[in-house]
């Protein structure tokens, strides 16, 4: 199934119009017609199936033939993550957390962060991008970049966890994991946390885990929480 995004459809829309770029790829690249059937979610969880009305490359019109709504994850995954140096790697990061189930991300400046300008605009088109490829229906939510510091003051549910390499007192992630439980989970830049921010958020609630015994890349380390987390909340 080929996916199509349009955030402003919902249960009560009838016809929708695709933006001058969509019609142009769905009629000259994918070379689309008048009554072909078109897949489009509004990644707020519906999955609609849509007919060709007007097959105009500038302005492809569809109308809406039935929907289906996928209900919504029971827990939720909020991955804090600072940016890396190479801007590539922490693409790759949103790509593949988009994949595997991430549903909110924050990208946190932190004290030996080396990149602390963040191109949200970029970031955004990676996410959507991924979650049409893998026929996902609810679109991740992106915040602004914000401080260690700031963001320590924010209020999130669930459990709240920091990942980092200090040899100090640490769970392992399997061990502290619960079925459908909200997650906060904090990650590192390359040079990881310093004592001082790990001693802030583990004052501000945060539980210090293990996601191994070997050294991970702060991407990859993401990586493997998401994956993790998805893994222990299947079925």
């Amino acid at each position: 199934m080929q996916l199509f995004y349009n955030p402003n459809i919902d249960e009560t829309t009838e016809t929708f119009t695709f933006d001058k770029v969509e019609s142009k790829h769905i009629i000259k690249v994918l070379r689309k017609k008048d009554t072909d059937i078109l897949h489009v979610t509004n990644g707020a969880g519906c999955l609609f199936e849509t007919e060709i009305t007007l097959a105009s490359d500038s302005k492809c019109t569809v109308k809406i033939i039935s929907f289906e709504k996928k209900p919504k994850s029971k827990y939720h995954l909020h991955l804090a993550v600072a940016p890396t140096k190479m801007n590539d790697r922490y693409e790759w990061f949103l790509e593949k957390a988009t994949e595997i189930g991430v549903h909110e991300i924050t990208p946190i400046i932190c004290d030996r962060s080396e990149r602390k300008v963040i191109n949200n605009e970029r970031f955004d088109k990676i996410i959507l991008a991924a979650m049409k490829q893998s026929n996902e229906l609810y679109l991740p939510k992106l915040n602004e970049a914000v401080t260690l510091k700031d963001f320590l003051k924010t209020k999130n549910e669930g459990l709240q966890l920091i990942a980092h390499c200090e040899e100090t007192d640490k769970k392992t992630l399997k061990s502290i994991l619960k079925p459908n439980e909200d997650i906060t989970m904090l990650i590192g830049p390359e040079g990881d946390f310093s004592e001082k921010e790990i001693a802030m958020a583990i004052e501000s609630g945060f539980v210090a885990v293990s996601l191994g015994n070997t050294r991970l890349r702060t991407e990859t380390a993401a990586i493997v929480a998401c994956h993790s987390v998805a893994f222990f909340n299947e079925g």
